[in-house]
């Protein structure tokens, strides 16, 4: 059978915490940024934990 490979993709937008927590960029920072406030801004700063919803389907395509 041949090896599973991680899904490269995934691994550029997510990081393994070393407790095992999927952390990731804040979304809706890249366009359309002219008409939302700098406080709007100011909050998607930073790295923000994956939604429990996404996090199986995420791990999966991280082959753990």
């Amino acid at each position: 059978m041949p090896k599973m490979k991680s899904h490269t993709g995934m691994g550029k937008r997510v990081k393994v915490t070393g407790k095992g927590k999927l952390v990731t960029e804040q979304a809706g920072k890249r366009h359309l940024l002219e008409h939302k406030s700098s406080k709007v801004t100011r909050r998607m700063t930073g790295t923000v934990t994956v939604a429990k919803a996404d996090t199986a389907r995420v791990k999966k395509l991280l082959g753990r």
